[in-house]
């Protein structure tokens, strides 16, 4: 049984650990950040630094431990496991991140190419079929599925975003203006909640097992040598990911006088590409961003059909991979819009469950992964996150939500941090007195 990896597997699975992050959300926010922030944009990046590549490494390096997500989940209690594993699996999978690669991919690759005469419903039909037929097969055999990512289309996708940073680094666009809002007094704090919306934390809960699969393939099955490699790997993940936000966030602070201010981050980069290389950087950013939500659509795809394998073995995993796609090829032509306004309050839930999960597999071992401690920290989480994924889809109990804004950082969307920790105190102290009463 081997031990380790050759530098160059290693760095192939970090490479492809990288594509399968870098989706289409993750070109977006970096570069709304940059321009809201201005001046403040290296402060800012600090703080999305923390959210959108720090959560997620100890992501995958929880799960490179624990060996899967419901490992990591029924350390709560066995339902808990298992229905948290379902929910979080089918949320960034078939009911809304899957279908969302296919559906960011047309959008900002095809419209701005085609009339507005009812085409673009027609064109939406064709491009998700092919999408998510060219998906399915790359997924069709998961041991090559990361020679095809890491070693074919990474190196693709980062030469494309490197023709877009290169370009703005030699002939500017503009100096950083004024920060706004949040960015003005707060920019750190304001860049940590920007990274908490990748929902890039969910996903290394999913991609790990393709990580795991990985090292398992190529005769590593040791826990500890696994979670050696899982940490070496999120790391070179975790590199490719800050350098490329950090190119994209000065992209974003440079552009506003080139652009002007705009309101979302896919339009900030569309422009912004335009400028930089006239009416081909249209077609060179759609390029980009579609081998993004390329990468993230196979990665997801094969990581779900490895879970309903395992959960249902009479499942095989290439009907699970045909059907999917062919799932998600349906709910991709809801539209995006639709898609969003639907996942949206479930992710919300869901974020910090995962969040505190994650934290605790670290303490694991010094709580002696007493149940009491996760169920202590996790009940009233999970209490506090779904009142907030009710208030995201339109639903709020004042009665109740009213006396929380008393907690610390409700207000601005992490109420649950601090009952978190409390409750995680009070299990340890519960299971310490069960002990002694032995």
């Amino acid at each position: 049984m081997k031990r380790s990896l050759t530098n160059l597997e290693t760095a192939t699975i970090g490479l492809t650990l990288f594509a399968l992050f870098f989706g289409a959300g993750n070109m977006i926010f970096p570069p709304y950040l940059g321009q809201e922030a201005g001046t403040n944009v290296w402060k800012a990046y600090l703080g999305f630094l923390v959210t959108g590549v720090g959560l997620p490494l100890l992501g995958i390096i929880a799960i490179g431990r624990a060996g899967d997500l419901q490992t990591l989940a029924k350390r709560v209690s066995p339902i808990f496991g298992a229905v948290f594993t379902l929910i979080l699996y089918m949320a960034i999978g078939p009911f809304f991140g899957i279908p969302r690669t296919g559906t960011v991919a047309y959008e900002m690759g095809l419209p701005p190419f085609l009339d507005e005469n009812g085409t673009q419903r027609l064109s939406l039909i064709i491009f998700t079929i092919g999408f998510f037929v060219l998906t399915a097969w790359l997924s069709m055999n998961p041991a090559k599925l990361v020679d095809r990512i890491g070693k074919v289309l990474t190196p693709i996708l980062i030469a494309i975003i490197g023709m877009l940073i290169l370009k703005a680094i030699v002939t500017p666009m503009g100096e950083p203006q004024d920060p706004k809002g949040n960015y003005l007094d707060n920019p750190i704090f304001a860049g940590f909640l920007e990274g908490y919306l990748t929902m890039d934390t969910l996903a290394a809960l999913v991609f790990g097992i393709v990580v795991i699969s990985a090292i398992n393939e190529r005769g590593v099955t040791d826990r500890q040598a696994v979670a050696r490699i899982c940490l070496m790997a999120g790391v070179i993940a975790a590199v490719g990911l800050g350098l490329v936000y950090l190119s994209l966030a000065y992209i974003g602070a440079s552009s506003i006088k080139a652009v002007g201010a705009l309101t979302n981050g896919g339009a900030i980069l569309s422009a912004s590409a335009n400028y930089l290389f006239g009416p081909i950087g249209t077609i060179i950013l759609g390029a980009a961003i579609s081998f993004a939500c390329l990468t993230t659509a196979v990665g997801l795809i094969s990581s779900v059909s490895k879970y309903l394998t395992k959960v249902s073995p009479k499942l095989s995993y290439k009907t699970s991979v045909i059907v999917l796609s062919v799932f998600s090829m349906i709910v991709a032509n809801f539209g995006l819009t639709k898609l969003i306004s639907i996942s949206v309050p479930v992710l919300v839930a869901l974020y910090p469950l995962a969040i505190v999960l994650i934290s605790l597999s670290f303490f694991h071992d010094l709580f002696k992964g007493s149940s009491w401690v996760y169920k202590g920290a996790l009940i009233p989480t999970g209490f506090i996150s779904i009142l907030d994924g009710l208030k995201a889809a339109g639903i709020e109990f004042s009665m109740i939500t009213g006396p929380m804004h008393f907690l610390p950082f409700y207000l601005e969307g992490i109420g649950w941090v601090f009952p978190a920790i409390t409750g995680a105190i009070v299990g340890y102290v519960f299971a310490s007195l069960k002990t002694d009463s032995r």
